[in-house]
């Protein structure tokens, strides 16, 4: 799935194209996606309207137009490229927006992604963005505030801080490599951890997240950027994926299990 890193570079590989440009018509050829697609609502309030901003929230996409917001998540295979030709649709080409300069392309094979509508100035009232925690990089993003989440729960530090209402976008691949950063077992019940140990993942958090939109994102199998090119961070992962291998640190083997059903990877060694 892509991650918070892999919908930045997206973000800002579609900046460029899309923001100032004109929608001039919206093409719905699948509207069954995770949710429906409001193909009215957005014809009314988008075509023929030029497209003003484009934020990131957590793992939404945000265009804004005059009327309000259209909210666009990626899903399991979601991906939005930007052409300047007209080509023949792909199958999985859900959603077409044809631009004053090109074509705006929603292509999700699996259809777990989302095109929405939030009328109004803040995007943060629609029902999918308003219970989210805070951007991981930002100010609000504290050793303060993950001390209030973790304050007598039993839950593992891991589960925590992927839950989307602690903070969001740390998906499974960027928690495992935090919390290998922090050195902290992702087994750590989350109430346990000192301020130490909160200020250390805080901030390894920051870091990886950091690292990985500068590299582009993490290859996955479905992901590619926006101009067609793969993310490269995946070539820094420190323990996701190499079960066995050994640590880069300290030579122990990593080891894997799966934790709420999602695979887990830590050095036993570096990780207490």
């Amino acid at each position: 799935m892509p991650e918070l890193p892999e919908v930045e570079t997206v973000k800002r590989g579609l900046h460029p194209y899309v923001v100032g440009h004109l929608v001039q018509d919206l093409c719905v050829r699948r509207g069954d996606l995770r949710w429906p697609v409001p193909e009215d609502t957005l014809k009314q309030h988008v075509v023929g309207k030029p497209i003003q901003e484009l934020r990131r929230r957590g793992k939404y996409l945000l265009f804004r137009v005059d009327s309000g917001w259209m909210i666009v998540h990626l899903g399991m295979s979601g991906v939005l490229r930007f052409t300047v030709n007209r080509m023949e649709p792909d199958t999985h080409d859900h959603l077409i927006w044809s631009l004053d300069n090109g074509y705006l392309i929603y292509n999700d094979p699996r259809r777990f992604g989302a095109v929405l509508w939030q009328e109004g100035d803040s995007p943060e009232n629609h029902s999918r963005l308003s219970q989210l925690g805070p951007e991981p990089l930002s100010e609000q993003f504290s050793v303060g505030h993950l001390a209030t989440r973790f304050a007598q729960r039993r839950a593992t530090v891991k589960q925590l801080i992927m839950d989307a209402g602690t903070v969001v976008g740390v998906g499974n691949i960027y928690a495992s490599e935090s919390l290998f950063e922090a050195g902290i077992s992702p087994m750590s019940r989350a109430g346990s951890l000192t301020t130490t140990q909160l200020q250390a993942l805080c901030e390894a958090i920051k870091r990886v997240l950091e690292r990985s939109i500068e590299a582009g994102g993490t290859t996955l199998r479905d992901f590619v950027g926006s101009d067609g090119r793969p993310g490269y961070f995946s070539q820094s992962l420190q323990v996701y994926g190499r079960d066995e291998k050994p640590c880069k640190h300290c030579g122990e083997g990593i080891k894997h299990r799966k934790m709420a059903g999602r695979a887990t990877y830590w050095c036993p060694n570096c990780q207490r």
